[in-house]
């Protein structure tokens, strides 16, 4: 679908309810742990999108034997590859960033690549983290670059600088238990992003009985040792529930979402809150979650600094508000798929918006909207936000919506559900 789409445009209240694919971010940090375990694991429910068949394929490049089933996938870890290895990375920042040190544990040389955009995308933490632990890199500060892999790692100490992501603290979490010494790992950064991210990869780890002291904030012990294999069912993707969730708010209608977790680390649980903050609400009813639209959006001041990812779409929904938003803390959005935030005010304001990028994220004062193009940059949060602008605004034309695909296959015709 890389031609233009038509995005569907709802002129009363929706009613729906939404069965989501499995959470990306959880089925690939399952896959590493897997790959790096002492014992098969299965993945049950596994995300199968762009994202997770690049870090399958990485992983079976690496050693490990995956077989994909329909309902699970069986991973059995392998010996150590030899020689030459390439690795695609497409668009997907967790191939790039967590399977470098998994390479690392190899003996081959290991070279990693992906779209034109990834190499774009902020690299030099995770090369120059890396060279810190003793390995061997040939490359700079973006993609392409090549590991060199020894069998082992060696050094047990480290500090870096994670302040653009996350996913820089993540990789080597996910490694650290096989690295011979483990890790001690200090974040010197002036802020760590996507707080909830981390919170996930430590609790995967301690569920496969790794020793993690994460006792002293921006440190994290990782002790050597065994990671268990486990039979594991992977949670709806909370973060992919937004855009339906802002169908809700900006239609003033309802949307139940099936399989919401009570407790979770996703990034995604607080659409709860978000909601509540334009006038929304949610309740849970059984297993289910709704969420009921306000007869008024208001404007809202959210700091997303731990949520970054929900942003594309909350600025949909604060772009169809009755009164002016800030969105905070979101200043590594720059580092993403796309320029977050200049992507987003530039495609709102083609639409006849006001927004205004900040140091740390966007003001969006409401102003009537009309259609136009809206362009992703080959980035699925863009899409989605697209598609929330196009249900309160006709004529809406949402360049390369299979961008969605990274994440969500199925997203244009569940969208559809929306306005049958």
């Amino acid at each position: 679908m890389s031609e233009l789409w038509a995005a569907p445009t709802l002129e009363g209240p929706t009613h729906a309810r939404v069965t989501l694919p499995s959470s990306k971010s959880l089925t690939n940090r399952l896959l590493v742990l897997a790959a790096l375990a002492e014992s098969p694991s299965v993945i049950r429910r596994p995300l199968v999108a762009r994202d997770t068949t690049l870090m399958a394929d990485a992983l079976v490049a690496l050693g490990t034997d995956i077989a994909r089933g329909d309902e699970a996938w069986l991973v059995t870890p392998g010996p150590p590859v030899t020689g030459k290895v390439s690795i695609d990375c497409g668009l997907a920042g967790t191939v790039m960033r967590f399977v470098p040190p998994v390479a690392a544990l190899s003996e081959a040389a290991v070279t990693f690549d992906g779209d034109p955009r990834a190499r774009e995308r902020p690299m030099a933490t995770t090369i120059s983290s890396l060279r810190g632990l003793g390995i061997e890199i040939d490359g700079d500060s973006t993609l392409p670059f090549t590991v060199r892999g020894h069998g082992r790692v060696s050094a047990c100490e480290l500090s870096i600088d994670a302040s653009a992501s996350s996913q820089f603290v993540s990789a080597l979490l996910l490694a650290a238990p096989r690295f011979t010494h483990g890790l001690t790992l200090h974040h010197v950064g002036r802020s760590l992003p996507s707080q909830p991210h981390l919170d996930m990869t430590v609790a995967e780890l301690r569920k496969r009985g790794v020793s993690v002291d994460d006792s002293i904030r921006g440190t994290w012990r990782v002790e050597p040792g065994p990671i268990a294999g486990v039979d594991v069912t992977v949670e709806p993707d909370l973060s992919n529930a937004g855009a339906f969730i802002a169908a809700a708010l900006v239609t003033g209608g309802t949307v139940r979402v099936a399989d919401w977790p009570e407790r979770t680390t996703q990034a995604g649980d607080a659409w709860r809150m978000i909601a509540g903050e334009f006038g929304g609400s949610s309740t849970h009813d059984g297993s289910e979650l709704e969420f009921i639209g306000p007869a008024t959006l208001d404007g809202v001041d959210l700091n997303l600094h731990d949520v970054g990812e929900l942003a594309p779409v909350v600025a949909a929904v604060a772009a169809l508000a009755s009164g002016p938003s800030r969105l905070r803390g979101i200043a590594h959005l720059r580092g993403h798929e796309t320029d977050r935030l200049a992507a987003l005010a530039t495609e709102l304001n083609r639409l006849g918006g006001d927004v205004e990028e900040t140091d740390d994220g966007l003001i969006i004062r409401p102003r009537p909207l009309h259609g136009g193009t809206f362009h992703t940059y080959d980035d699925h949060r863009m899409a989605h936000a697209a598609a929330v602008i196009g249900l309160a605004v006709p004529e809406v034309l949402v360049e390369n919506v299979s961008a969605t695909a990274k994440t969500y296959p199925g997203f244009v015709t569940d969208w559809a559900w929306l306005v049958t």
